[in-house]
């Protein structure tokens, strides 16, 4: 987990200060898979400016999630670039007030990142936007092997209903 003490910046109301940061990310599990960030740590543009009510965080950082396509499991990749921005009141009044990567002048880089990376990511992480996927009959993948299959022979545990939607 990387994190960021705000205090050694010293700033005051009105300042800001820039720093390039390392951020180690925590592999993205979705749907039962698991992506990847290259390159891991990821490196990062820091912005912290210092307001009378608070604190202004800026991070933005280019990445590439790999892991396997939705439709195919094939390996994929996905290019990320992200311009993240969080305010932190130093009175916060709501939970509007303030971030949860803050807390006493300690951000926590690496949750954010990864937030904001799983905000970004689309529907479904394909390897091609025209992947085929697999054969739901034959588990065969359909980019590599297009084919179709002779209509199904009906499962003979449907008998029964298939014969009561004949007789309606």
């Amino acid at each position: 987990m990387t994190t960021f003490d705000l205090r050694k910046l010293r700033l005051r109301s009105g300042d800001q200060a820039r720093e390039r940061v390392e951020i180690e990310l925590e592999p993205l599990l979705l749907g039962g898979q698991e992506y990847l960030a290259r390159p891991n740590p990821v490196s990062a543009d820091l912005s912290v400016t210092r307001a009378a009510s608070g604190t202004v965080l800026e991070l933005a950082f280019d990445l590439t999630l790999a892991g396997p396509c939705f439709r195919c499991l094939q390996d994929a990749e996905l290019p990320l670039s992200l311009r993240l921005r969080e305010y932190g009141a130093a009175k916060p009044e709501s939970d509007d007030d303030r971030t949860e990567y803050l807390v006493d002048d300690e951000l926590d880089l690496s949750a954010w990142a990864h937030d904001a990376i799983a905000l970004a990511l689309p529907d479904k992480i394909l390897h091609d936007p025209d992947c085929a996927g697999l054969c739901p009959v034959c588990g065969a993948n359909l980019n590599d092997h297009p084919h179709e299959h002779d209509e199904a022979t009906a499962d003979p545990r449907w008998a029964a209903l298939e014969a009561l939607r004949e007789d309606v």
